[in-house]
């Protein structure tokens, strides 16, 4: 279980009150695909994924993009229930879509990329350690079915 400060948590929902899920959303879920093409698979039904400007401009990505971050920020409002909020999420991505838990750990990487790309020097070293315990935490806790 990932603990957080009092400054973790100013930190993350000081970012998170500004985030734009449907952008942020959109382009971080992209950003997974392209950058790591084998993800794809899960994505059959998306339509054409064969290049980078595709991907990024595909509705469909964006749609699921943004509503992978909605369910995020259900992690920003329980951070202190990681394992517990995401359970039923964790067990769909386990059992019916059989999703590499490694995918969780990439989309989060590339989350604090977009974080960091958007929001510049306000996404100061200490936000971005914040962040990271917050991605490593809602990563953990969606492979969880999968322990």
């Amino acid at each position: 279980m990932v603990h957080f400060t009092p400054e973790d948590k100013t930190n993350i929902t000081s970012v998170w009150t500004k985030v734009d899920v449907e952008d942020v959303g959109g382009e971080s879920l992209a950003r997974l695909l392209v950058v790591y093409p084998w993800t794809q698979r899960f994505f059959d039904s998306f339509g054409n994924l064969s290049s980078a400007s595709a991907v990024m401009g595909n509705p469909k990505v964006k749609a699921h993009g943004k509503k992978v971050l909605t369910s995020f920020g259900e992690g920003v409002k329980n951070m202190d229930n990681l394992k517990g909020t995401f359970a039923k999420l964790s067990e769909l991505h386990c059992d019916k879509l059989h999703v590499d838990p490694e995918n969780f750990r990439l989309l989060g990487n590339v989350l604090i990329i977009v974080l960091a790309s958007r929001f510049g020097k306000e996404f100061t070293p200490e936000v971005q350690a914040s962040w990271q315990k917050l991605v490593s935490g809602v990563s953990s806790a969606l492979g969880h079915k999968y322990h």
